[in-house]
């Protein structure tokens, strides 16, 4: 990490240390999109996701004297915490799951059909990922590097090689493409 920068990010925590919450909020202005895409990707849903980046910045509040700017930047740190996060919560809903498993192997009744927000939400996902498939492959490149991995936009101009403002043009067309399709779907439903 280039010296400047490293300096600029032990600030900012230093800020955070001391308690200044506009700090914080500045570290969530520039990492947030990045935490909560890993954390959605990892869980698969939204309430999930919102939860875990609720309690990385918490850490982080909590955690910021143990920022070491030697082992990366403070991105690299906020989104190492939300994916271990991720992780964790994973880990506690399959041992759940298992438990409730087990529980309704013992008690039969209990095997109900899915709840009518699953089927929602199968619904929705199915909705998007069909208009998704309809943007030309560009524009459905950029989204899916952005939403589904997190990265920013000038992470996608240099994983892609294509110039900055092509990627904030395909994303910008791409959304605009994506809200017209899911808006016409919707008002059909």
């Amino acid at each position: 990490m280039e010296g400047a920068a490293a300096a600029a990010d032990r600030e900012q925590l230093d800020r955070v240390i001391r308690g200044d919450s506009s700090a914080l909020r500045a570290i969530y202005d520039r990492c947030s999109g990045r935490a909560f895409a890993i954390a959605l990707k990892v869980l698969g849903t939204r309430p999930d996701a919102e939860e875990v980046l609720q309690e990385t910045f918490l850490e982080i509040w909590k955690r910021a004297r143990e920022y070491d700017p030697r082992r990366g930047g403070i991105e690299g740190w906020v989104v190492t915490i939300a994916r271990s996060r991720s992780i964790d919560r994973l880990r506690a809903r399959g041992a759940a799951a298992a438990h409730l498993s087990n529980v309704s192997a013992a008690n039969p009744i209990s095997d109900a059909a899915p709840p009518l927000e699953a089927a929602e939400q199968r619904q929705n996902r199915e909705r998007i990922h069909a208009a998704l498939q309809s943007l030309p492959a560009e524009q459905r490149t950029v989204l899916e590097l952005a939403y589904f991995e997190g990265l920013s936009q000038r992470e996608i101009a240099e994983r892609t090689g294509d110039p900055l403002g092509t990627v904030k043009t395909r994303v910008r067309l791409g959304m605009e493409k994506m809200a017209l399709m899911l808006g016409e779907r919707e008002g059909l439903s």
